[in-house]
C-alpha cells in the first residue's frame, strides 16, 4: 500500500489498493474518485471493492459515474462474478446508459448458471437479437451480390 495517492495525478490513481483512501476521498469530494475506484476493481479482493464502485455508481457527477461502471465491468472480466449489490446496481441502471458495456463486460465474462434471473434473460435476449443481425445482414449481403450481379450482366 502506497501511504500517499497523488490525487491531481489521476494516472497514479489506478493503482490504488487503499479501500479506506478512497473512502476518505468520498468524504473529501475529490474529483478523481473514478478513476480510483477502477484501481480498486484491478487491485483488490472484490467484497473489499465492490461497496465503493456501487457507491462511486450514485454520484451526481455524471463524468465521475462513468467511471464506476468501468470498474464494474473491469471487476466481471476479473473475477468471473460480482458480488450481489453491484449485480443491484447494474440492474437498477439497465441497458442503453452508463451500465450497458458493464452488463455487456458481465454477460460475457460470467458463467450463464452463476448470472441472477434478470442477467439470464438479458443474456438470451442478447444472443437473439444477435442472431437476428446476423441473418439480416446475409439477408442483405446475398440481395447486394445479386443486385451486383444483374447490373453487370447488362453491362
Amino acid at each position: 500500500m502506497s501511504p500517499e495517492w497523488s490525487w491531481d495525478r489521476r494516472g497514479s490513481l489506478i493503482g490504488m489498493d487503499d479501500p479506506a483512501e478512497v473512502d476518505a476521498a468520498f468524504e473529501r469530494g475529490e474529483r478523481s474518485i473514478g478513476t480510483a475506484v477502477i484501481g480498486l476493481a484491478f487491485n483488490c479482493p472484490l467484497e473489499e471493492a465492490s461497496p465503493r464502485i456501487v457507491r462511486a455508481m450514485r454520484l451526481s457527477d455524471r463524468g465521475r459515474r462513468g467511471f464506476a461502471f468501468t470498474a464494474a465491468g473491469a471487476a466481471a472480466r476479473l473475477n468471473g462474478e460480482l458480488t450481489a449489490e453491484l449485480y443491484a446496481a447494474l440492474h437498477k441502471e439497465g441497458r442503453g446508459g452508463f451500465a450497458e458495456n458493464a452488463i455487456r463486460d458481465t454477460l460475457t465474462f460470467v458463467p450463464f448458471r452463476e448470472l441472477p434471473p434478470w442477467f439470464k434473460r438479458q443474456k438470451v435476449r442478447t444472443a437473439v437479437a444477435d442472431k437476428l443481425d446476423a441473418w439480416r445482414l446475409r439477408v442483405t449481403y446475398a440481395a447486394e451480390n445479386a443486385w451486383n450481379a444483374v447490373r453487370r450482366r447488362r453491362s
